[in-house]
């Protein structure tokens, strides 16, 4: 069967996209890629990947050069996705189903992906910070305030998401609210330690695997994406650090002290 290079093209670039979308590596992405392009007979083949771009190139036998460019827009990690994707991509590289199966079964995944609802979310923000407080040493009723500061801070990605807003100021408003209601909680006696509900609470914003990829970029030799990835991380700490000092100042002055 003579292979149509279009059509795997169009297949490669969009394993490719999915997978940098669901929060892979830019390693795992190129890999991913070139292997299937492989599987797939095509031995002229490129891809390069940057944390908003994906570049995927390859020749016919004719010596026809093509391209695709897609562009990444901003995504987070869907761990789910990720290891759904991974996984087709895997079988297709030992089984080469037809492109319209290959297709067919990429939809499948996107159809059968299941979002939890804002409640459910909520209730995790709240269970995770809550259980962050207590560990950072706050009592049983700091442990419940950083919970509820966590439900704040779920509330407002949510509402900042709606307006279009990017990561950096959506991290802001996250910060002080969650640090503005810690103050609020603290001075109508339901929490004592306002650090470790504070503390708590913000850890649901610490842009932990966003530095994890960054590092296994860099490890990988991927040093664009890497360096890339690990400002994003330094930016939305700083975003917190901004967030948080802004109540924590205004009060000060206030208050004074």
């Amino acid at each position: 069967m003579k292979l149509d290079y279009n059509k795997l093209l169009e297949l490669v670039s969009e394993m490719g996209f999915r997978l940098m979308f669901s929060g892979a590596e830019i390693y795992r992405v190129e890999e991913s890629v070139s292997r299937l392009l492989k599987a797939y007979g095509a031995e002229r083949g490129e891809v390069f990947a940057i944390p908003n771009c994906i570049i995927v190139s390859l020749t016919s036998p004719q010596g026809e050069p093509m391209t695709q460019i897609r562009r990444m827009p901003s995504h987070g990690t869907d761990i789910y996705l990720l290891e759904k994707y991974n996984d087709l991509c895997r079988r297709m590289c030992r089984e080469t189903p037809s492109f319209d199966q290959a297709f067919a079964q990429m939809e499948e995944i996107r159809r059968t992906h299941k979002v939890y609802s804002l409640p459910v979310q909520l209730l995790a923000y709240f269970l995770g910070c809550g259980m962050f407080s207590l560990f950072y040493g706050g009592s049983v009723w700091d442990g419940i305030c950083g919970g509820l500061c966590g439900v704040v801070i779920g509330l407002c990605l949510a509402i900042t998401s709606v307006l279009g807003a990017n990561l950096f100021f959506k991290t802001i408003a996250a910060g002080a609210a969650s640090a503005l209601v810690a103050m609020l909680l603290t001075a109508a006696g339901l929490g004592q330690n306002t650090q470790a509900i504070i503390i708590g609470a913000l850890m649901a914003l610490v842009p932990g695997i966003a530095f994890t990829n960054a590092m296994r970029d860099i490890m990988a030799g991927d040093m664009v994406a890497g360096i890339s990835k690990a400002a994003e991380a330094l930016l939305i700490g700083a975003a917190i650090a901004m967030g948080t000092a802004l109540p924590l100042g205004v009060a000060r002055m206030l208050m004074g002290g």
